[in-house]
């Protein structure tokens, strides 16, 4: 249904507007930060392992290319197009997590099988997943708003869904994407009109079937598992420093290497092959020692401008789908950014998730930029057009 078809239905008057520039002016920024940062931290691990300090920076160049257009795409075609194609977005869902097991097809990288080559690229299905499920998710809650204070017709096929997302994603294991998706679930979940005490009951179920479930392939043995370290290195980092806690302590010691206004942009030490994945989940702590703490903390408000411009257009959406939807990008990227800063500064443990629009990551900046496309679309039709 057109936002035209849709006015003339409720009786609600939507006009196209301009899209909320300050929210695209805001993400075009963190853009640009984001590749100069990138091309900082990743040129001394670039140089030393193909030869050349471009190489992070310019293999980030085709698919925030490829976002852009996905992003212009998703900002043209009209959000609630998507709803007719709910249930296929489910079902894509799936069969994106199903794919990483498929021989051939599946990638390791780490500890983790939640990668997939295609024609030679690599691609991580969950984060499209992000994307796909909360398509689903928004459409299924604006289905049944008249039915969300039944537990068995409202949170009970919720939790199921989200039970068998959540199971593929722990076979794989990718649990910080598995995060992200489960507490931008509840969220939207609970904005969608869900019942405060029956996400209880779910939440309270999970964690009684989670724990046991991360943590039952290490009975009988006396080798942790990587989650048993990250979260014993949360708690206490100096116990390995040389191991174990490497990653965590060299994380810190480029965090406080910054001091107040950085060392300067290019003059990271942490960089030259001492800190892991710079280039990735780890580029904040480079970004933190050479800006220092006074920009480092202006990029932060930066990020956090941009969640809230999406909150905006959440609150004054044209219709509840649009709402659920929109809410749930903010909270996915909000969720996403606390995730890794967070555990870059060991104020939780270390989930290895990429930093939005900055860390290197095809998919990522992919699944990210069509989301915020959706959005954009969406703040053309808000109820007010509000210039804050």
């Amino acid at each position: 249904m057109s936002f035209k078809k849709f006015s003339k239905k409720t009786g609600v008057r939507i006009q196209a507007h301009e899209p909320d520039k300050k929210l695209l002016i805001t993400l075009f920024l963190i853009l640009f930060f984001g590749l100069a940062m990138l091309f900082t931290a990743s040129a001394v691990v670039s140089f030393n392992k193909f030869g050349n300090q471009y190489h992070y920076l310019v293999g980030q160049l085709p698919a925030l290319a490829l976002g852009l257009i996905a992003f212009y795409l998703a900002q043209k075609i009209p959000s609630r197009y998507f709803k007719k194609y709910a249930l296929g977005f489910l079902l894509i869902s799936i069969a994106l997590l199903l794919l990483v097991f498929i021989p051939g097809l599946q990638s390791d990288y780490g500890t983790s099988r939640s990668w997939i080559n295609l024609f030679g690229f690599s691609f991580q299905p969950s984060e499209l997943v992000k994307i796909t499920f909360l398509i689903y998710l928004a459409t299924w809650l604006e289905a049944k708003q008249d039915e969300l204070a039944s537990f068995s017709s409202g949170a009970f096929p919720f939790f199921l869904i989200l039970a068998v997302i959540s199971f593929l994603m722990m076979l794989q294991p990718d649990l910080g994407s598995l995060a992200i998706i489960i507490s931008t679930a509840i969220i939207v979940f609970f904005v969608g009109g869900g019942k405060f005490k029956h996400l209880l009951i779910t939440f309270l179920t999970g964690v009684i079937f989670l724990l046991p479930a991360l943590f039952i392939k290490n009975s009988g043995t006396n080798n942790p598992s990587y989650q048993d370290n990250r979260i014993r290195c949360f708690f206490d980092p100096s116990f390995d420093t040389q191991n174990v806690c490497f990653h965590i302590n060299q994380s810190l010691i480029a965090i406080g290497s910054g001091g107040a206004f950085g060392r300067g942009l290019g003059q990271s030490r942490q960089k030259f092959m001492y800190l892991p994945e710079v280039w990735g989940d780890s580029i904040f702590p480079i970004i933190a020692e050479e800006i220092g703490f006074i920009f480092t903390a202006l990029f932060i408000i930066l990020l956090f401008y941009l969640f809230y411009r999406i909150l905006l257009v959440a609150r004054q959406a044209p219709d509840r789908y649009s709402r659920n939807l929109v809410t749930g990008v903010a909270a996915w990227l909000a969720i996403q950014t606390f995730l890794n800063i967070g555990g870059q500064l060991n104020l939780i443990p270390m989930t290895g998730v990429p930093l939005p629009f900055v860390s290197a990551g095809g998919s990522s900046i992919l699944s990210s930029l069509i989301a915020i496309g959706m959005v954009v679309n969406i703040s053309k039709y808000t109820k007010e057009s509000r210039r804050r």
